[in-house]
């Protein structure tokens, strides 16, 4: 049948997280390297200055630091640093002498042909391009210049290129100057229908629908595609498909993990919080601080208080068996998830010693953690309720007042009620005491307890008790319920001094810290308030979040607008979206970064206007076509000389299927949804079915950002689909092809409830008339007019149906319809 999708171009790469490990400029280096070593002229190959963190580094940390690095300097020899790099070595000579390869030992030693003179003395010898690559940066003067994002973000002016279009978009301009620059062009734009789809999903999740992508293909003013972005950013479904985006960063989910795996009460809340506060475009700075120290500010408000359930969102085990070291693991979380998340940092091997690549030492990640020192864990060891540290009970201080008062005489009147009831157990039968100790209790009370009451007195105090409780507990009764949020609801005002932990172990504390900020920033030792008696918190976090969120902190902008980009393009201009340190992967292009990181903070931090700004830029409006010389000199398209095609993500996919057959719930906020699950999934949980339940077939149709996030449990409409395993922060996406989903797809129960109720949305809508059903099957599907020739081999399709496996005229539409929602036009964008 000719019913795929239009041809392209597959291309193949080793990913790991959806990042390519090896980056378009580290491959043409290495063609100009070996063209250099071959006295060839490579065409498209230049000349390009070698970074010591680009190109250098990497290549001494995985060979020679184990023996000439942070932990260790063998015949007196650092590589690490430039200042015992450069130095004198035991024997006298110089590893590295500035711009004279010649006389620097280190060359002489890789290239020695004597098995016990050439290092590194184990392994494999230095590949001929990273020999080469050494021999270049030491001729250029062995410069050890600062990571790139260890230095403020720069001032750069878009560049002044020979353009043929008429964009006057700086994005354009950035990257067509990194196009002819390589000789390199452009893709040509792609058509209205593809352009639609595409925008569409990118920032609702949700594909248009027929009538609203027709409104777009007729609509012929100039500005048409801008008005079609302002509607779209506009839209209440532009949070509900953005939000998940930040729930895979700070790896939210609603259930604790471990064994039990119990629920996080109103987790779902924080979910809302953050739907709300991007439909809102709320400053992207202002959405740091109310996570980070929502509790601590001048006007704390209930939004504010959800937003501090970032605290509670990781990982706790219920039952450690080192309650200390749980703890410090707990907020290690914290910490790992807050440094990654908004600052593009890992930090987390400095737990346990000084960071071998970046400048963070250990006494770092603890001056770090000493912020988050006030944080207490999600519940009380042993005690598996949250009610203790995490809930915060909104209500009204009257009617919080009132309800406490009747808790405590409720209380008080319940312990005289006991004892009493002791009293009269005591003079039972051993067999009856026992079973009081039992779940059986209220019936001995019931059936044995007047007997042994043989005080008067006792009886009538008794009864009246009895009444008394039912009285109170129906005042209680007619209270507003309690306003809970999960959040931090209580913290350690005056914590202990955070102390360096010798090998990360807190049962061996070391030196003492001050909260203070990594010196690779080289800022200002932070002025942390002492809390005063009875104050709630310590007030560290808000120091610590006003420093995250300040224009002047060199990554946060950066990490952010890289963010953006990448869930528009499909990867960042730093594919290692949460690692923006020298083990990460260097910008595709600097420059744009740092125009963009700026260009945010001057824009109020507002995503809004950062989205308008790439969507209508003719880099995002660019097709997916292949280009002969792109492919050839570019083929991971890592200068964006066409835009990829992608798959839908999960919750895309099931979105769509659901709008498709006019089922989707457009409800929005409010608990989560729990879809049907066979009892094939539920079995694979330790306790197989605790803690999900099945809501209505109506509320059960909600989009998939509502759907409880439960641990042990993800449905496998999500799981085969590469959704992240919510245990810790997910920078993006893994991207897989693989056999469970095209089986989830065809033999899933959700795919093929769905088929039939599309095919009653098109029974209903077309009649009873094949061809006009089969036509309005793949309009509604693939959001196009079908070709003759494909209603032609549609409607053979159906016949073999119903002809050759004799199925019934509904049962065949139904088949029908799975097929097309089957397709790849249908799966796949672009």
């Amino acid at each position: 049948m000719a019913l795929t999708v239009r041809d392209c171009s597959w291309k193949f790469d080793y990913n790991v997280g959806g990042m390519s490990l090896v980056s378009h400029h580290q491959r043409m280096r290495l063609v100009c390297l070996l063209a250099l070593f071959a006295g060839a002229t490579v065409e498209g190959a230049r000349s390009e200055v070698v970074s010591f963190g680009r190109d250098v580094k990497p290549i001494l940390a995985s060979r020679c630091f184990a023996c000439h690095g942070p932990d260790a300097d063998e015949a007196g020899l650092r590589l690490h640093q430039q200042a015992t790099a450069l130095a004198e070595l035991d024997s006298g000579d110089r590893a590295i002498v500035p711009g004279q390869p010649a006389q620097s030992t280190l060359l002489a030693r890789i290239n020695s042909a004597d098995a016990d003179l050439r290092m590194p003395p184990e392994g494999k010898s230095l590949k001929e391009e990273e020999i080469a690559a050494l021999r270049q940066w030491i001729s250029e003067g062995a410069v050890f210049e600062k990571h790139w994002a260890f230095v403020p973000t720069k001032s750069h002016a878009p560049p002044e290129i020979d353009r043929s279009d008429s964009s006057s978009n700086p994005i354009d301009a950035f990257i067509l100057a990194k196009l002819q620059e390589r000789g390199l062009s452009h893709a040509p734009p792609a058509d209205k229908r593809t352009l639609a789809r595409r925008v569409y999903y990118d920032v609702t999740g949700l594909p248009p629908t027929m009538e609203q992508l027709q409104e777009f293909l007729s609509d012929d003013r100039p500005d048409a595609y801008s008005r079609l972005v302002d509607r779209l950013l506009a839209s209440p479904h532009y949070g509900e498909r953005w939000a998940r985006h930040w729930l895979d960063v700070v790896r939210f989910a609603e259930t604790n993990s471990f064994e039990r795996d119990a629920a996080k009460p109103f987790a779902w809340k924080y979910r809302d919080y953050v739907i709300h506060s991007l439909n809102n475009d709320k400053p992207y700075d202002q959405f740091i601080v109310e996570q980070l120290a929502g509790d601590e500010l001048d006007h704390v408000t209930a939004e504010t208080v959800t937003a501090t359930g970032y605290y509670r969102l990781g990982v706790w085990d219920d039952e450690p068996a080192d309650p200390l070291q749980s703890q410090y693991d707990e907020l290690d979380n914290i910490l790992t998830t807050t440094t990654q998340a908004f600052l593009g940092l890992t930090i987390g091997c400095a737990r346990c010693h000084d960071h071998k690549i970046d400048p963070i030492p250990q006494t770092d990640y603890y001056g770090l953690l000493a912020f988050f020192a006030d944080v207490t864990p999600y519940a009380m060891p042993h005690r598996r309720e949250a009610k203790f540290h995490s809930l915060w009970d909104w209500s009204s201080n009257a009617v919080k007042k009132r309800r406490e008062k009747l808790t405590s005489e409720q209380e008080m009147l319940q312990a005289e009620k006991r004892r009493i009831e002791q009293q009269a157990i005591e003079k039972m039968e051993s067999p009856l005491q026992r079973l009081t100790e039992t779940s059986e209790r209220e019936k001995v009370l019931e059936e044995h307890l007047y007997h042994h009451l043989t005080d008067e007195d006792e009886r009538q105090r008794y009864e009246v008790l009895v009444k008394q409780i039912e009285e109170t507990k129906a005042m209680r009764s007619e209270l507003p319920e309690p306003e809970l949020i999960l959040s931090l609801a209580k913290c350690d005002p005056h914590p202990d001094t955070m102390r360096v932990m010798s090998r990360g172990n807190p049962h061996t504390p070391g030196e003492s810290v001050e909260p203070h900020f990594p010196v690779l920033f080289g800022d200002t030792p932070p002025q942390i308030p002492t809390a005063a008696q009875g104050a709630r918190s310590a007030g560290r976090r808000l120091v610590l979040a006003k420093w995250i969120a300040s224009p002047q902190n060199r990554l946060t902008s950066r990490v952010i607008v890289n963010r953006v980009w990448q869930h528009h393009f499909g990867r960042g201009i730093v594919r290692s979206s949460n690692n923006f340190g020298q083990l990460g992967t260097w910008p595709t292009h600097p420059e744009l970064l740092d125009w963009l990181a700026n260009w945010l903070v001057q824009h109020d931090w507002r995503l809004k206007s950062l989205h308008r700004l790439i969507l209508t830029s003719n880099t995002y409006r660019m097709s997916s076509q292949s280009l002969p010389e792109g492919l050839a000199n570019d083929p991971t398209n890592d200068l964006f000389w066409r835009f990829d095609m992608r798959r839908l993500s999960a919750e895309e996919i099931r979105d769509a299927v659901l709008l498709t057959t006019g089922r989707l719930n457009d409800k929005m906020f409010g608990p989560s949804i729990y879809p049907k699950l066979s009892q094939e999934v539920l079995q694979t949980q330790s306790m197989p079915g605790q803690g999900w339940q099945t809501s209505s077939p109506g509320e059960a149709s909600r989009r998939s950002v509502y759907i409880h996030i439960k641990r042990s449990l993800i449905p496998p409409e999500l799981a085969n689909f590469d959704f992240p395993d919510p245990d810790s922060s997910c920078e993006a996406r893994f991207n897989t092809t693989q056999a469970a989903q095209a089986l989830n797809l065809l033999h899933g129960e959700f795919l093929q409830t769905q088929a039939a109720r599309l095919a009653e949305r098109v029974k209903n809508e077309a009649g009873d008339d094949w061809p006009t059903q089969v036509g309005h099957v793949l309009r509604l599907v693939l959001q196009r007019n079908p070709t003759e020739k494909t209603i032609v081999e549609s409607l053979a399709l159906v016949d073999r149906y119903r002809n050759k496996y004799h199925l019934p005229p509904d049962e065949a539409l139904r088949q029908f319809c799975l097929m097309v929602l089957n397709l790849n036009e249908f799966v796949y964008l672009d």
